[in-house]
């Protein structure tokens, strides 16, 4: 069986909507980006095979948000609610849809989307770039701490920038190419985990005061009560720092002259 069939294939036999399916399966499987009873929203869901993959993951507790142009059908495999709006990501009227239907709770913002293919490689790869930043901009409105991301996009110039947007609002970021994608495709999906929800990303620098202790001996300063761990630092200096480091709850700091 040639490899680029042999998901097309497992896909028609396990009842999935498209070879893609299987993509997110993979994807989940690496970095667990999809848990029971979470509340996932899906961009450029049609036909469906992500959703379908989204409400056997999410399970009976969870919940499934899905987003295109395209009409999906209603999708029956897996045990969660699925809802599917039609409308365009780009569209200030369409995201809005997708924040009232979340209403507020959304722990993974996974995209598949894609341009309408040109065949001129630098643009289609541009065109690609805007919609995995579209998918971040909706991510960065509805997950909340701790949530996950992944999303779509075409190698090319942009995706370093790409992957350091990501960087800059997850703890943790990857980048995969799944099996599931043919051989031919230049697409990758860039992850993030554990959204970063706090005041300062890394590369910030401000000046803090050091009003604490920590029991490592570092400094300790506050930003809109955000903890931040400046080693070196002495109660009650004021001191001009660098972030380099953040995690969901805290972060570090280092003295800049």
């Amino acid at each position: 069986m040639a490899g680029k069939d042999e998901y097309y294939n497992r896909a028609k036999q396990q009842g999935y909507r498209a070879r893609s399916a299987y993509k997110l399966k993979q994807l989940d499987r690496e970095l667990d980006l999809i848990s029971s009873g979470d509340t996932v929203v899906d961009l450029g869901a049609a036909p469906g095979g992500w959703l379908q993959v989204a409400a056997e993951k999410a399970g009976s507790h969870g919940r499934v948000i899905g987003v295109d142009l395209q009409r999906i059908d209603d999708v029956e495999k897996g045990d969660a609610p699925v809802e599917t709006i039609r409308g365009d990501m780009t569209e200030d009227e369409t995201k809005e849809k997708v924040r009232k239907a979340a209403d507020g709770r959304v722990n993974t913002v996974v995209s598949d989307m894609a341009p309408n293919m040109t065949g001129e490689y630098n643009l289609d790869h541009a065109r690609s770039a805007y919609l995995a930043q579209q998918a971040l901009e909706t991510a960065d409105d509805l997950l909340g701490e701790g949530g996950n991301f992944v999303a779509k996009i075409f190698q090319g110039q942009d995706l370093e920038q790409f992957q350091a947007d990501v960087e800059r609002e997850f703890a943790f970021t990857r980048t995969l190419s799944p099996d599931a994608s043919r051989d031919a495709s230049s697409e990758v999906y860039v992850v993030g985990k554990n959204k970063l929800t706090g005041p300062v990303r890394v590369g910030d620098e401000l000046d803090v005061e050091i009003v604490d202790e920590g029991e490592e001996g570092d400094g300790i300063a506050k930003v809109d009560g955000f903890t931040l761990f400046v080693p070196d630092g002495e109660l009650g200096d004021e001191v001009h720092v660098e972030v380099v480091d953040v995690k969901p709850r805290f972060a570090f700091a280092e003295i800049r002259d």
